[in-house]
């Protein structure tokens, strides 16, 4: 006779779930990744951005601060993602940690960041990098790759004896402030864990499939 199905050794999302608050969850999840040695670069996020015309485009970028107040990256503002997001304030971040099995799903609204952060970011970061941000027209076509070493030695022998470059007009950060948080954790039985945090004045709490969590947010169950 076939037996009932029960749950292995997966961690579920209730023994794992610090708060109500998907800020504070996304925090632990944060930090387990970054201290998970086969985990290279654990605020490696993969951007989702639409543009005018509702046509799609992906690509990593690099996390670079969250709290309350949104999930922050920084990037060339004439690329195809900053134009996107002059057409369209609204993109994805998808965070997936194999080893660890989870999944983090952020959707909502994006915003510019000051430039007294951008400045600020920028001239923190390593004078090669702050080189190859200045040369790069980001996105646009360029005839040889001979072509951008040429840039890069010029601005680094112009700036050879400066301790950092100025942050160029076109470089900029934006701050997705999310409605959405889907946090996924797999199960080797597939039978996936999923549980979804959206801020939503009309969505009705009935206590079962919808329940009340923190901060403004409520809390669903989703099925894998």
């Amino acid at each position: 006779m076939r037996q009932p199905y029960k749950e292995d050794e997966d961690v579920l999302l209730e023994h794992s779930l610090p708060s109500k608050n998907p800020i504070v969850l996304f925090k632990e999840w944060f930090e387990e990744a970054k201290n998970c040695e086969t985990i290279y670069e654990a605020n490696a996020v993969c951007l989702s951005t639409c543009d005018k015309d509702g046509w799609p485009s992906s690509r990593m970028v690099l996390l670079k601060g969250f709290g309350d107040d949104g999930f922050k990256f920084f990037t060339n503002l004439e690329s195809r993602k900053g134009q996107q997001l002059k057409q369209n304030a609204k993109a994805a971040l998808l965070f997936y940690w194999d080893p660890l099995r989870r999944q983090v799903r952020i959707e909502g609204a994006v915003e510019t960041l000051p430039e007294v952060e951008s400045k600020q970011y920028f001239e923190s970061r390593p004078k090669r990098s702050q080189i190859a941000a200045a040369i790069s027209n980001q996105s646009q076509p360029i005839e040889s790759r001979e072509e951008l070493i040429e840039r890069y030695n010029r601005l680094e022998e112009k700036h050879r004896d400066d301790k950092h470059l100025e942050k160029p007009t076109f470089w900029g950060g934006f701050k997705l402030i999310p409605k959405a948080i889907e946090f996924w954790q797999g199960q080797s039985s597939r039978i996936h864990d999923r549980l979804l945090f959206t801020r939503d004045p009309n969505i009705e709490i009935d206590g079962k499939l919808v329940k009340e969590a923190e901060n403004g947010w409520v809390l669903q169950r989703l099925q894998p």
